[in-house]
């Protein structure tokens, strides 16, 4: 699955160009003959049966989640049609392996089949009716859904990454350059030999030229095209729109002022997060500019990603300014409760916090001499930013407890029946409370990305860890679930999303689709436009559509701040159109944007990370981002809900489904 978008003139002779001038001289064919006199077999040395070659890529996302790669023998119909809905049909698609060979490096192999099943298309622009050419690219695809072939779900139209061909993101990703492989089943066929006045392949403009039978390549690069025969071709697919912007061979002012030009320009969220871009370059700048080594420089960076609300924006991780800054604790887990108490849910034995006397339950009055709140409201989290005051919080209790090693703390709280008392503790070198605290790190590392089980209550109950796990795993357990829901008439559903920190858009709007019996647009996606100078909306909405399978039980789907990213679009689709009811002790994490083709490398080898698109709704509102999927029902947060052995955002989730059914 790819995490991108799903998009008669006179000739001149010239030696290395074979095709250009008609007629074209027959390529050399041998002469297979019998002993017994049967019909000869004719067979050309040069016709193609084998591309090879190598698929560099730079994305961090490129690898994730896929399960079952391969390259594609990928049917150009759907480009020459401009159609980016055009689902690649199976009986053509034929495949070849990739492997990895090192870092940022697979290799493929695609055998060529003796008579391709593509789309036989009309380009000669004669206005005529002829069988015309099968049209292809070699590109780098992934299986998630059904059988290991391409279905509509796991990708549709031409790629725009990862592909023998180069294409323009801001010309609706027309092919622009690269590599194309044309089948023709004669020799009365003929084939583009340039783009033409308008600069775009296939249309009326294109100056064309016969081709033999046969598979041929065309050079695209060449003016004019040069089409061409031989048995074998080496080819390195192109990266394209999913490549790193890789800025790490400059200094350090040049790389950020080319990085601060791009993201200032192409930020999507400018003007819904008032941003004053002019005085973040004023802040930052100067500490750039007295930057003498990369943990200098990175600091600067980290505290540039500090100024922008977005929990999309981010850094790669410096142990040696972490250690230094936030790397002592106390063996303390908070929490806040509705009434604005911070209460203490657990103490890590051997650990300051267990040999001041402080118990779980406790409430804390003061840290370091300030109330408690007004401590929280100055925590400024380490992982930051953040999108939204609900998830900005959780941070801010996780990261409270976390000071340089061996600092003290003056600290004032009262166990459970007792009255209160102030300690100051020393902090230790460690991270146990940090892995104690966060909700991602509580999650157990070896389960699956997707459980499911019938509850006491009769309920059915669907978590969903991830959408970055291996896809094709996700995809099927899922299904098999709602399968199971299905085939056991379970009444209703809870679907838990608190602990999701997001992955594959695309598979999340698929996992949706299973509640719906009609399609129903749910967003258009806006990204910043060279050309233009603006941002521009797409031209195909997201959406859900019926899938195979339909549950027409009612929903109710947990989230939490936890919930980040493509799980907020999962819980949006179910939501926003009823179909499901949210509940939890508070919103989503709010950070909506495309992050896909947003990705930097700078010197130190630091990468960061900034969203270039945004989701609008058909009123032109921007979706999700800086609010997030706020709960239907709000389970407060007590000291009872907080200590107990249950789980009340569960135990509320199963008594509104059962009034529902009432």
């Amino acid at each position: 699955m790819k995490n991108f978008t799903r998009f008669a003139i006179p000739l001149i002779c010239a030696a290395t160009f074979l095709g250009a001038c008609s007629p074209q001289p027959p390529v050399q064919d041998e002469e297979q003959t019998s002993s017994d006199n049967s019909p000869s077999i004719q067979t050309n040395s040069n016709e193609p049966v084998l591309v090879t070659g190598t698929i560099p890529f730079t994305s961090p996302f490129f690898l994730a989640g896929n399960s079952e790669p391969f390259v594609l023998l990928e049917d150009e119909a759907g480009f020459v049609d401009r159609n980016r809905e055009f689902v690649f049909p199976l009986e053509g698609q034929a495949i070849g392996p990739v492997w990895l060979v090192q870092d940022g490096l697979l290799e493929f192999s695609l055998p060529l089949p003796s008579v391709p099943q593509g789309t036989l298309i009309d380009v000669d622009q004669d206005n005529q009716e002829d069988a015309g050419v099968m049209i292809f690219v070699v590109a780098y695809w992934s299986n998630t859904w059904g059988d290991p072939f391409l279905e509509e779900r796991d990708g549709t139209g031409w790629s725009n990454a990862y592909a023998s061909t180069t294409t323009d993101p801001n010309r609706d990703d027309e092919i622009n350059g690269g590599t194309l492989l044309i089948w023709a089943p004669d020799d009365q066929q003929s084939f583009p030999t340039g783009f033409g006045e308008d600069e775009m392949l296939f249309t009326a403009d294109d100056p064309v030229t016969p081709v033999p039978a046969g598979y041929s390549f065309v050079d695209l690069n060449a003016d004019p095209f040069r089409i061409y025969k031989q048995p074998t071709l080496e080819l390195e697919l192109n990266e394209g729109v999913g490549a790193v912007h890789d800025y790490s061979s400059m200094g350090y002012m040049d790389a950020f002022e080319t990085m601060f030009t791009k993201v200032s320009t192409e930020y999507p969220f400018t003007e819904l997060k008032s941003l004053d871009w002019n005085a973040i370059y004023d802040q930052i700048a100067p500490m750039v500019a007295a930057a003498t080594n990369d943990d200098q420089f990175y600091v600067a960076l980290r505290d540039f990603t500090y100024l922008i609300p977005d929990a999309h924006v981010g850094i790669s991780f410096n142990p040696n300014i972490f250690w230094p800054e936030i790397g002592g604790e106390f063996g303390l887990v908070l929490d806040e409760l509705n009434d604005g108490s911070v209460i203490v849910t657990q103490v890590l034995p051997g650990y300051p916090g267990a040999a001041a006397g402080v118990e779980v339950g406790a409430e804390i009055i003061t840290w370091g001499g300030q109330p408690v709140s007004s401590a929280l409201d100055a925590v400024h989290p380490y992982f930051s930013p953040f999108s939204t005051q609900q998830h900005e919080r959780q941070q801010q209790l996780i990261f409270l407890p976390r000071v340089p090693s061996g600092d003290g703390i003056e600290v004032r709280f009262q166990n459970s029946g007792d009255s209160e008392q102030t300690v100051t503790m020393q902090s230790v070198d460690d991270v146990q409370s940090y892995f104690a605290a966060d909700p991602i790190s509580l999650e157990d590392q070896l389960s699956t990305p997707v459980y499911a089980e019938v509850l006491a209550s009769g309920i059915g109950y669907i978590k969903v860890n991830d959408f970055q796990d291996d896809y094709n795993l996700t995809a099927r357990l899922y299904e098999r679930a709602i399968q199971g829901l299905i085939d056991n008439q379970v009444p209703a559903l809870i679907i838990d999303l608190r602990v999701n920190y997001g992955g594959s858009g695309g598979l999340a709007l698929d996992f949706s689709d299973y509640f719906y019996d009609e399609e129903i647009v749910l967003w258009s996606r806006e990204s910043y436009n060279e050309l233009l100078g603006e941002f521009e909306l797409g031209e195909f909405p997201a959406r859900v559509k019926p899938a195979n399978l339909y549950y027409d039980g009612p929903i109710a789907v947990l989230i939490s701040p936890s919930c980040i990213s493509a799980c907020e679009g999962f819980a949006y689709a179910l939501t926003s159109t009823g179909r499901a009811i949210a509940i939890g002790t508070a919103g989503t994490a709010g950070a909506f944007g495309d992050v896909g083709l947003g990705q930097y490398t700078l010197p130190g080898d630091w990468s960061m990370q900034f969203p270039t698109g945004r989701p609008i709704d058909a009123n032109g509102n921007v979706v999700i981002e800086g609010i997030g999927v706020l709960p239907d029902i709000v389970v407060p947060k007590t000291l009872e809900t907080v200590l107990g052995n249950a789980d009340p955002v569960l135990d509320a989730a199963v008594q509104a489904l059962l009034e529902q059914l009432q």
